[in-house]
């Protein structure tokens, strides 16, 4: 089963500004990564390619790395998960920059099931509440927040 999964948003803030909130992932400063809701991003070093790590139960190394630009997570788990995960930020003028998350995975053997019941819900609750914090971090507040749906509200009960 292929995947292809985009989350974005387009924030009042230069380039730069958007991009320096992708070298905070997994630091102590984290700005991008909603530490406060969901599992920590951890990693076994600083953000570097080669790095080896994840979050929760998702496992990735980092494949590439253009530091205030781009970041490529390889997966290496959970079982039957191939591809990868990458925020960008993409410069639309001088003053506005969009966030995006892009997925992009073959879901085989059991993930083929897991994907669209439990993760992908997960996942989706997870990237709006980022780019919450993004929004946050570059305008200070958030025009309209992410909610979690009934169903995310009952598997995170459940994994509890």
């Amino acid at each position: 089963m292929a995947v292809y999964n985009v989350h974005e948003r387009l924030l009042p803030a230069k380039g730069t500004e958007v991009g320096a909130l992708i070298d905070t992932l997994a630091d102590t400063g984290d700005l991008l990564w909603p530490n406060h809701k969901w599992p920590s991003m951890r990693f076994d070093g600083p953000l570097a390619v080669g790095a080896v790590g994840g979050h929760g139960p998702v496992r990735y190394t980092v494949d590439a790395y253009v530091p205030a630009t781009w970041v490529r997570f390889g997966f290496t788990g959970p079982r039957g998960f191939h591809g990868f995960h990458e925020f960008t930020a993409l410069a639309v003028d001088e003053q506005h920059t969009l966030l995006r998350h892009t997925l992009a995975m073959t879901a085989r053997g059991s993930a083929r099931l897991s994907w669209p019941l439990a993760w992908r819900p997960l996942h989706d609750a997870l990237l709006e509440d980022s780019l919450d914090r993004a929004e946050t971090a570059c305008t200070g507040t958030v025009a309209h927040p992410a909610r979690w749906s009934p169903y995310v509200r009952l598997l995170r009960a459940i994994v509890r």
